[in-house]
């Protein structure tokens, strides 16, 4: 099967299109899935800070989850370029293709990182510190799937950091009460999007001995990530109680649990091709949320 063409391979010059499959740039759901819990924490505690301030932190974060994401894709492709070689999906990755090497892999590793940690200094310390802390939960998310069938709940941890950071780079602290809840639902959410994408390489997977969640649960998957969608909702009302948002934002999260039980009910997880799909379209789940918060505020 034929590599599928990409705004990489059409716009940007030879030497930069496998630095920048490699980061995955051409596949922005992973920058939008570390972006969301950052951005739902900005909006949410928020009370005094003006548009242009706003949306100066939704963009820092926004270039911080592009950056980071890559550098995570990289480590990544780094620890298991080995097997990706194997899988039919994964055989034309640079690192496992061959198209770079692993030093140039490191290389651009670093890149990213350094980016990534230097555009949150333009907010306050506390932040950076948490960025920098963050890091070491990306690198070791890789090695998860080797040693425990529950890598998703690890991806969850690491992927919903960004709680954290929005609520210190608008107040200077953890506003325990809103954020924690956040944090947890975003967590929630993680194991939904995440044992469904997982499925599309669980036969690969179980081969190589691979672990994943979508193996632990098989045929109960269902029930297991319908358990998760209602903790997230749980979660993320909770939140909003606590931050006293009005009304708007619970219907908004009432559509946004609409949108988990269709992805849930709808998912054929015998299907690669399906599975990816319902993991894609978690982006309008965090934009739901998202513009939910907004509105709430607005009219509170």
């Amino acid at each position: 099967m034929s590599k599928r063409m990409s705004w990489i391979d059409v716009n940007l010059p030879e030497v930069a299109r496998p630095y920048a499959h490699l980061a995955r740039l051409d596949k922005p759901i992973g920058s939008w899935l570390l972006s969301w819990p950052a951005f739902w924490s900005v909006a949410i505690v928020a009370e005094s800070q003006s548009f242009p301030e706003i949306m100066k932190l939704l963009v820092i974060f926004g270039l911080w989850a592009i950056l980071i994401r890559g550098a995570g894709c990289t480590i990544n492709d780094f620890f298991d370029r080995d097997f990706d070689k194997k899988v039919e999906r994964t055989k034309t990755r640079p690192l496992a293709s061959g198209a770079l090497s692993p030093a140039q892999g490191l290389w651009w590793l670093g890149v990213q990182l350094v980016l990534g940690l230097g555009v949150l200094l333009q907010v306050n310390t506390l932040t950076f510190i948490l960025g920098f802390i963050h890091v070491p939960l990306v690198f070791a998310y890789p090695l998860m799937k080797r040693l425990t069938y529950w890598p998703q709940a690890f991806l969850g941890v690491m992927i919903s950091w960004g709680a954290f950071m929005g609520s210190t780079a608008v107040t200077g602290s953890i506003q325990h009460s809103v954020v924690h809840p956040l944090y947890i639902s975003s967590f929630f959410w993680t194991l939904v999007y995440d044992t469904i994408y997982a499925h599309q390489d669980k036969e690969d997977d179980a081969k190589a001995g691979v672990k994943s969640t979508a193996l632990r649960f098989g045929d109960l998957t269902k029930q297991w990530v319908s358990a998760f969608a209602i903790a997230t909702i749980i979660a993320l009302a909770l939140s909003g109680y606590n931050a006293n948002i009005s009304w708007p934002y619970y219907i908004f999260l009432a559509i946004g649990a609409g949108q988990l039980t269709w992805q849930i009910w709808t998912v054929n997880l015998s299907s690669p091709a399906d599975c990816g799909r319902k993991f894609v379209s978690n982006q309008w789940f965090g934009a739901i949320i998202f513009a939910g918060v907004i509105l709430g505020k607005l009219f509170a």
